[in-house]
């Protein structure tokens, strides 16, 4: 089956256009990290005396969610996370400033992706206005490099929440209560998933359609 210029141009532009959307949308929300307390301030609850419904009202929840550039918890304002950019004055153990380390290193590159998007998306529409196959190679090989930007930058984020937990853990004095806590990546954390994917398939449709022009030229040079 042979799939025309113009399709492939359009789902190019579809897939492209989601992948920045989607890669947006995980950046600026806060669902990247979900700690659920319920269980475990339902069982706090219960160890307290039944009739002291007041001292219920008192108990604030504990459970949190968080994103790239802070952390919320469900009656308290949201909080900034620490910045990892400023640590001349600030002392901070080892596996701290490691911590801060890849916290910078993932709030970088998943910006950087959005950025070679925008750029990939301008060549794009360049090269199919002037039906030119090798500015549509470098589009598909800018969406491709901004694929592996997202996946470094994902990967490196899911090393550092393994990491921060690692960190907590060491400090907990009580570790069951872990038990009692629900701890889980958010949808945020998926819809980076998503907008890896979606970058892949742009890359290769620009692929596609650059061999397809030349493959087109050649024909009508020999004829």
């Amino acid at each position: 089956m042979r799939v025309p210029l113009g399709g492939l141009a359009g789902a190019a532009a579809l897939t492209g256009a989601l992948s920045f959307v989607l890669l947006a949308a995980a950046i600026g929300t806060d669902f990247w990290y979900i700690i659920d307390t319920e269980r475990l301030e339902q069982s706090g609850r219960g160890a307290q005396d039944p009739a002291g419904a007041a001292n219920r009202s008192q108990l604030e929840p504990l459970s949190s969610h968080s994103g790239l550039w802070r952390t919320c918890r469900v009656q308290s304002p949201c909080a900034p996370l620490m910045n990892p950019f400023w640590q001349e004055n600030v002392t901070v153990s080892d596996s701290s400033r490691q911590l801060l380390t890849m916290h910078g290193t993932f709030v970088i590159l998943l910006p950087l992706s959005l950025i070679l998007m925008v750029f990939a998306g301008m060549t794009g529409f360049l090269s199919f206005l002037l039906r030119a196959s090798i500015p549509l190679r470098l589009t598909g090989t800018l969406f491709l490099f901004g694929a592996l930007v997202t996946l470094a930058g994902i990967s490196v984020y899911i090393a550092y929440s393994a990491a921060a937990f690692h960190e907590a853990l060491c400090l907990l004095e009580e570790k069951a209560l872990l038990d009692q806590v629900d701890i889980r990546f958010g949808w945020s954390l998926a819809l980076g998933w998503i907008s890896f994917t979606t970058e892949l398939l742009t890359g290769a449709a620009f692929l596609a359609a650059a061999r397809m022009l030349s493959l087109r030229q050649r024909q009508d040079q020999a004829v």
